[in-house]
C-alpha cells in the first residue's frame, strides 16, 4: 500500500497538523500568562461537569447549626449564613455560570457574525442591501449606546429573573460586539483578488458573502470567544448580586457574594472573599486565552 504524499495527502496533512501543534505548544511556552488562563478554563469546564459530584456537601442543603463557621478542616471555606458549605457552592457554581455564559456567547456570535456579514458586506451596495447594512449598524449603535449592566437590568426586569432569561439577556448585547469585529474583518476579506475571482466564476453575491468571504473572516470573532464567555460570567455574577439573576439557593458566584457581603461587616469574611476570588480569578483566566489566541492569530505577534 504506497502512502500519499503529496500536498493533498493524507500523510502531508497529518505532518502540517502536527508542525502546527508544536507551533502552538512553542507560543504557550513562551507566554506564562496564555498558560494559566489554559487551566483557568480547563479547571471550570472541569468543576462545570464534575463540580456538583465532587462537593464534600450538598451546594443547595444547609446544615443544622452550621451557620458562620469559619474555614476549618471540616469545611474548607467555611459556611455562609444559612449554614450552607461554601467550599462546596464554590465549586458547584461554574455548572451555572459557565453555562449561561457559553450559551449566551454561542448565540451571540452566530447572531453577530451573521449581521456583520450582512453588514459588511453590502455596505458598499445600492438599493435594499445598502439600506439593511445601514439599518444593522444604526440597531448596534442604539444598543451600544445604553450603558451595558443597566440595560442587561432592564431586559431582566422586563422578562422576569430565571436562567433563561439571563441568557436571552446576555446573548442580545453581546450581539453588536461580534458584529463590529466581523464587519471590519469582511472590510479586509472583501477586497482580496480571490473574491473578484469569485464574481468572475459566476458566484452570486450571497454565495460569495457566506461561503467564500465569512469562513476568512472569522477570526476576530473567534478571538473574542474566550474574552466574552468572562464578560458574560461576570454580568451574570452582577445580575444576581442584585438579586436579577440567577435566583437562589443555587450556587452562582454572584449571588454567594451578595449573600455574604453584609457578614463581612461583622468579621466573617470567607463568605464573601472565596465566591468573589474564583470570580476574578475565572474572569481574568479567560480573558487571558483570548488576548493569547489572539496573538497567536496573528503571524507578527506570534513570534
Amino acid at each position: 500500500m504506497t502512502t500519499l504524499v503529496d500536498g493533498g495527502g493524507p500523510q502531508s496533512r497529518k505532518e502540517a497538523a502536527a508542525a502546527e501543534f508544536r507551533n502552538f505548544l512553542a507560543f504557550a511556552r513562551r507566554r506564562p500568562g496564555f498558560i494559566f488562563g489554559l487551566c483557568v478554563v480547563v479547571v471550570t469546564v472541569f468543576l462545570a461537569i464534575c463540580g456538583p459530584y465532587i462537593a464534600p456537601y450538598h451546594p443547595e442543603r444547609a446544615l443544622p447549626g452550621a451557620g458562620l463557621q469559619p474555614p476549618s478542616g471540616q469545611h474548607w471555606m467555611g459556611t455562609d449564613v444559612s449554614g450552607m458549605d461554601v467550599f462546596s457552592r464554590v465549586i458547584s457554581a461554574p455548572r451555572i455560570d459557565l453555562a449561561i455564559a457559553l450559551s449566551a456567547t454561542l448565540i451571540a456570535f452566530v447572531g453577530g457574525v451573521l449581521l456583520g456579514v450582512v453588514s459588511g458586506f453590502y455596505a458598499g451596495a445600492r438599493g435594499i442591501p445598502r439600506v439593511a447594512s445601514e439599518a444593522i449598524m444604526r440597531g448596534a449603535d442604539i444598543l451600544q449606546a445604553f450603558p451595558v449592566f443597566i440595560f442587561a437590568l432592564a431586559l431582566v426586569g422586563f422578562r422576569g429573573p430565571g436562567t433563561e432569561n439571563v441568557i436571552v439577556a446576555l446573548a442580545f448585547l453581546n450581539i453588536p460586539y461580534f458584529l463590529r469585529v466581523t464587519r471590519g474583518a469582511v472590510f479586509q476579506v472583501r477586497e482580496r483578488p480571490f473574491i473578484e475571482a469569485a464574481r468572475c466564476a459566476g458566484n452570486k453575491e450571497v454565495r460569495i458573502a457566506f461561503v467564500h468571504v465569512m469562513p476568512n473572516a472569522l477570526g476576530p470573532a473567534l478571538a473574542n470567544v474566550s474574552p466574552g464567555i468572562g464578560f458574560a460570567i461576570l454580568l451574570t455574577a452582577a445580575l444576581s448580586f442584585v438579586g436579577a439573576g440567577v435566583p437562589k439557593p443555587t450556587p452562582e458566584w454572584g449571588s454567594m457574594i451578595s449573600i455574604g457581603a453584609p457578614n463581612m461587616m461583622t468579621g466573617q469574611w470567607w463568605t464573601a472573599l472565596f465566591p468573589g476570588l474564583a470570580l476574578g480569578i475565572t474572569v481574568l483566566g479567560y480573558a487571558l486565552v483570548g488576548d493569547g489566541i489572539r496573538d497567536y492569530m496573528d503571524p507578527v505577534n506570534r513570534r
